[in-house]
């Protein structure tokens, strides 16, 4: 619920990594920001209306996020998306802190107004493990240890970065540091760090954990 900057980057993050989205805004305008490829449903109206939810799909949505530039919008959109509708995995942004706390005294998930919004959405709606060991201070990159599925080993750190869009920054391979080359192959048992821009680390985290493309 919520069309703009940063609702319209974490749709269209879910859907680069396999899901269906529905995206509700009160203003038809806010929808371009999803290009005109998004492939899933734009429900105009009010994020808290129970049948503009319903329209959305909220009664068989597995997670739902409230991301409109209104606190009150965002709470009631949220309670009503757990409360009524039983969505399991509910997140609002709060911009007030009080309010951010009376909500997740709720059990609701706040995310605060900062760089890495995006990120962190995507952590609480996929309820991936925490995967940022460390950020600039502007928010704007990311190291990252990423988990891969099995199916990455023996493939080249070029493929991986390729497909992650990330830049690998070092493995730990048998207890000791390696600065790997592009021509390196990953193997089974490294631990891989990565460096990514902010807002796509849940996305590259999502990509490495799924089975690598086929090679053509």
């Amino acid at each position: 619920m919520g069309c703009g900057r940063v609702g319209s980057s974490l749709a269209l993050a879910l859907v680069r990594i396999g899901h269906e989205v529905a995206v509700v805004d009160r203003e038809s305008t806010s929808f371009r920001r999803l290009g005109k490829d998004f492939p899933g449903p734009t429900v105009l109206g009010m994020g808290f209306d129970r049948h503009v939810l319903v329209k959305a799909g909220v009664e068989r949505a597995d997670a739902f996020a409230a991301v409109s530039s209104g606190d009150n919008s965002n709470i009631i959109s949220a309670r009503v998306a757990r409360e009524t509708f039983g969505v399991e995995r509910v997140v609002a942004r709060i911009y007030d802190p009080k309010r951010a706390a009376v909500v997740e005294r709720l059990g609701i998930p706040t995310i605060a107004t900062v760089p890495w919004t995006t990120d962190r959405f995507l952590h609480s709606l996929l309820q991936d493990s925490e995967t940022i060991k460390w950020r600039d201070p502007s928010g704007s990159i990311a190291l990252v240890h990423l988990d891969l599925h099995e199916d990455w080993y023996g493939r080249t750190v070029a493929q991986l970065e390729a497909v992650t869009h990330t830049r690998v920054a070092f493995l730990i391979r048998f207890g000791a540091g390696v600065l790997p080359e592009q021509r390196t192959v990953v193997q089974d048992g490294d631990t891989v760090y990565v460096a990514a821009v902010g807002g796509t680390v849940g996305e590259a985290a999502a990509v490495a954990a799924a089975a690598p493309p086929e090679e053509d």
